[in-house]
């Protein structure tokens, strides 16, 4: 029997092309082992059958921007970020490949008990852009408290020095609706770190029931 060779090497042997190509059209999600999508290079085979899709192609796998609606209080966000919770209506028209899942570099913290809107990115270039504009870019987060706020402590959530006065980013904060005996705020902050909503919600007595990012930039969560 014939030794098990990498999958690349028999594609490779099969068009015939180039060993990088056959790595191109693997990695690109574009060949079947027996059935089933491989995207491994080197993958063993032997003796299965080996299938190239007929609408392959050969093109740049350049890396990918992911977005994903974190759940309140999940510990773990970048787990959840795999081709099973993949937006079926997701309009880039990018095909979901495993590569996309490896890599990734976290941007824009998150409150850890918050929900809403993660950047996870293959790119430098995104995570860098995004960490040099921090301060620029405006985030958008709903926080739900307990009660009713009163004009006082909306004035107070928008203080823009601590209690040692020194400066803090420029809060814009706004009552959204009031009733059932909670409220809901929205926040827009340009420089938002993580307990920084904690820290002014504490500050004008208010007991944060829920926080939300539903923006950060231009990019809505919707």
């Amino acid at each position: 029997m014939s030794e098990p060779v990498r999958l690349s090497k028999r594609l490779a042997a099969l068009l015939p092309c180039s060993r990088s190509e056959a790595e191109q059209y693997i990695e690109g999600g574009w060949v079947r082992v027996d059935g089933q999508v491989v995207e491994e290079p080197h993958f063993r085979v032997q003796h299965e059958k080996i299938e190239l899709d007929p609408e392959a192609r050969l093109t740049e796998l350049v890396p990918v921007t992911l977005l994903l609606h974190k759940p309140a209080g999940h510990t773990s966000p970048q787990a959840l970020v795999n081709a099973a919770s993949h937006w079926h209506d997701d309009p880039s028209g990018i095909r979901v490949l495993k590569r996309h899942f490896s890599q990734l570099t976290p941007a824009v913290p998150l409150e850890p008990a918050a929900s809403g809107l993660l950047v996870y990115s293959q790119d430098w270039r995104v995570t860098r852009k995004l960490a040099e504009d921090e301060r620029l870019i405006e985030v958008e987060v709903t926080v739900e408290v307990q009660g009713e706020v009163s004009p006082a402590q909306l004035a107070l959530l928008m203080r823009d020095t601590d209690t040692r006065g020194q400066p803090l980013p420029t809060v814009k904060a706004s009552l959204n609706s009031s009733g059932d005996g909670r409220s809901k705020l929205r926040f827009a902050i340009k420089g938002v770190h993580p307990g920084l909503i904690a820290y002014v919600c504490d500050r004008a007595g208010l007991q944060i029931l829920s926080m939300k990012r539903i923006r950060i930039g231009r990019v809505p969560m919707t």
